[in-house]
């Protein structure tokens, strides 16, 4: 599993270079003047939109405006605004929130006219089934200039990278998360997550973008304002705290984060592209899927839905990511400390020796592992790893958790060394993973199995080997962090306040978010599997999308960076797929964005209540 983990680390890395958000911010800058600042139009015309205030019952199309945009809320609100913004800034610090906010402004000008250009080119020949995306845009569009074989061609291209993005981040991305944050409040494991998962969603889709509607327009409201509620209460707790943590957002996006208890810091460069590609993850912008939904919208004018859609990147990142990221910075549950409290879990007595362990037979790397050294085997393979007792769990934390230490729990101490080259922090620290075993025999005692830490792993240099220039790496305070992982990051946070209450209303909306985006994403997979193939491999597809649930549920992924990556692969390529089409047919859409205004001011279009 490493290896795979490994390789795909690597492309997302060429999927994501820096130059390819700039192309992105580009974009978005773009089409936010060519639009002459749409965003506005957005918040003003798109709401009375939404409320059907230009509705026309004869007009083409399957379900309402408010329809369509809760089918396209519920693939983006969802666990990218839970989880994924956990994840961001616990790699890449408070900074990394501030990009995320400017992905959301240029992502509501990016989202209009990704939506404008799927209405004009959408298939309606079946007015209570139409069909579109950007792979109707290419193919239909350059159909027009007698290039419909390479629109064809692109199409597919197209195509192929959504289904990537459906069964990653769509899909796989949401089971995992669901399944770490039942585990800690149910104690489940995570495939049994997965199995029921599986079950519902397969209910719903098998209905198709009617039942889909549907579904989303009840679920969508009921969790956005469930989740708002709970964040406002808890920052209603940490007013004192608002004004610096705002203070931080603004300065840790240029500058590196400040490392402080369990937080190893984070440098701007990192606060930058994970800012940017959770962003991008949660609201979808660019990505051309979305796009997909909001082309079943019932309407004779393509620009209403597309000024509909503007709405998206401002509810899913200006609201609701910004109220998560709020919540675990005013909390202290990024550092774990609180007015000078510490929030460890547990702490070692008498701090253990970290080893430099160089021995061919013994490790693949030379690496660093935290107190005795074992040697543990899994079938014909062995590994090298540490080995500690493990400390008792605080009040403080039992409170904090409702629970004591669990077999399986993952914990991770911070290391402090002379030197490191670690590009991701700029820090010399480091954290160091271990996973909490119980013997289920009552004489025998708990311990933690710590993972070997490479000295170098790819172009990182986590710790340089000391010799008489210095030491090694030490434990930094003896404290001990349980690992909380995306979700339960955001529920650890409301936890630190109510305790007992976040684990329960994440453990909710999670569900909720999972299930909502799930079912979105199957659809915009299954609009690809009919471009592709046709109508005779939806069911195959529907069979491999739930069965992908119950896969990403069991222990094969386990840290925040692997599913990261994971699901920064399926973004990553479909940008690469879909902004060029927005460029090369983006005159068509700003042609008729405008014109449709121009009608709106000289009464043209006129409301029907």
């Amino acid at each position: 599993m490493d290896a795979f983990n490994n390789f795909i680390e690597q492309i997302t890395a060429f999927v994501w270079a820096d130059w390819v958000l700039y192309v992105v911010l580009g974009v978005g800058v773009l089409f936010t003047i060519w639009s002459g600042f749409g965003q506005y139009r957005a918040l003003t015309h798109g709401v009375s939109v939404t409320k059907g205030n230009y509705d026309d019952p004869d007009d083409p199309g399957a379900i309402s405006h408010f329809q369509a945009l809760s089918a396209a809320l519920s693939a983006t609100v969802g666990l990218g605004n839970i989880a994924g913004v956990a994840i961001a800034i616990a790699i890449g610090g408070p900074g990394a929130l501030f990009w995320m906010w400017v992905v959301g402004l240029v992502g509501m000008a990016i989202k209009t006219t990704e939506v404008c250009q799927s209405m004009l080119f959408r298939d309606t020949s079946d007015p209570e089934n139409p069909h579109g995306g950007p792979m109707f845009v290419v193919s239909r569009g350059m159909r027009e200039w007698g290039l419909g074989w390479l629109g064809s061609i692109i199409g597919g291209i197209f195509c192929v990278t959504l289904l990537i993005s459906a069964v990653t981040g769509g899909n796989m991305f949401q089971s995992w998360s669901v399944g770490g944050i039942t585990r800690e409040a149910l104690s489940i494991p995570e495939w049994g997550t997965g199995l029921v998962l599986a079950v519902i969603v397969a209910m719903v889709i098998l209905g198709g973008i009617k039942r889909i509607g549907s579904v989303a327009g009840v679920l969508v409201p009921f969790m956005c304002i469930l989740y708002v509620l709970t964040a406002l209460v808890v920052l209603s707790m940490h007013l004192g705290e608002i004004p610096g943590v705002f203070a931080s957002i603004f300065t840790s996006a240029f500058a590196p984060s400040e490392a402080g208890g369990a937080f190893i810091g984070g440098a701007a460069g990192t606060a930058f592209l994970w800012g940017m590609k959770r962003a991008l993850f949660s609201s979808e912008s660019g990505q051309g899927s979305s796009p997909i939904a909001h082309s079943a919208a019932q309407t004779k004018e393509p620009v209403s839905e597309g000024v509909v859609a503007g709405l998206e990147p401002f509810i899913d990142t200006l609201v609701v990511c910004t109220l998560t990221a709020l919540m675990i910075l005013s909390t202290g549950a990024l550092t774990r400390e609180h007015d000078g409290v510490a929030g460890h879990d547990a702490h070692f007595a008498s701090l253990p020796t970290v080893q430099y362990v160089s021995d061919a037979n013994q490790v693949e790397i030379p690496s660093w592992i935290i107190g005795d050294v074992t040697e543990y085997r899994d079938g014909d393979s062995s590994s090298t790893a540490g080995r500690t007792s493990l400390p008792p769990r605080t009040e403080e934390a039992q409170r904090i958790a409702g629970s004591d230490w669990r077999d399986g729990d993952l914990v991770f101490v911070i290391l402090e060394g002379d030197d490191t080259t670690n590009i991701d922090t700029e820090s010399n620290r480091a954290m160091a993973y271990g996973t909490i075993h119980i013997p289920e025999d009552p004489g025998a005692s708990p311990y933690i199995r710590w993972d070997a830490i490479p000295s170098s792993d790819g172009d990182v240099k986590h710790f340089k080997h000391m010799t008489d220039a210095g030491t090694g790496p030490a434990l930094q305070t003896g404290n001990i962090y349980k690992d909380y992982t995306g979700a339960t990051l955001t529920a650890y946070a409301i936890n630190r306040d109510l305790p007992g209450f976040g684990t329960w209303l994440i453990l909710v909306a999670a569900w909720l978010f999972a299930i909502s985006t799930m079912i979105s994403w199957s659809y915009y997979g299954e609009q690809g599997v009919v471009y592709l193939f046709g109508n005779w491999a939806v069911t195959f597809y529907k069979i491999l999308y739930c069965l992908l649930i119950v896969v990403a549920t069991l222990p094969i992924v386990k840290t925040a960076k692997e599913i990261g990556n994971l699901s920064d692969l399926g973004t990553g390529i479909m940008l690469w797929a879909n902004i060029p089409i927005m460029l090369l047919f983006g005159f068509v859409a700003m042609k008729a964005y405008h014109s449709y205004f121009r009608r709106l001011k000289d009464g043209e279009i006129k409301r029907t209540k």
